[in-house]
């Protein structure tokens, strides 16, 4: 279902205020009002793909994620454990 769609619903046919619509969705007011009175097209928010810096991680953090939900409550190390490990690699993010 579309965007643009659940928003004319619930204006139209749920009656919804529009300072309830744009509480739900994020937008500003004006932009759901825009939304509203115009015929407009479904809006397409691309965002350009960027390297994260837990790209070179990701494998191996994803393997440790898994290990530790093979192992019982007690037995798994808690995030500060994993993010000492990454430090440890390398890794310079917060």
């Amino acid at each position: 279902m579309g965007f643009l769609s659940v928003i004319r619903r619930w204006a139209l046919r749920d009656k919804m205020p529009i300072r309830e619509i744009a509480r739900r969705t994020g937008l500003s007011r004006n932009t759901i009002k825009k939304y509203l009175r115009e015929d407009a097209v479904e809006p397409r928010f691309e965002t350009p793909r960027r390297p994260r810096k837990l790209d070179p991680y990701a494998d191996r953090l994803s393997a440790w994620l898994l290990a530790q939900t093979r192992k019982s409550r007690k037995e798994r190390r808690n995030v500060k454990l994993l993010y000492e490990d990454l430090v440890k690699l390398g890794y310079d993010g917060s």
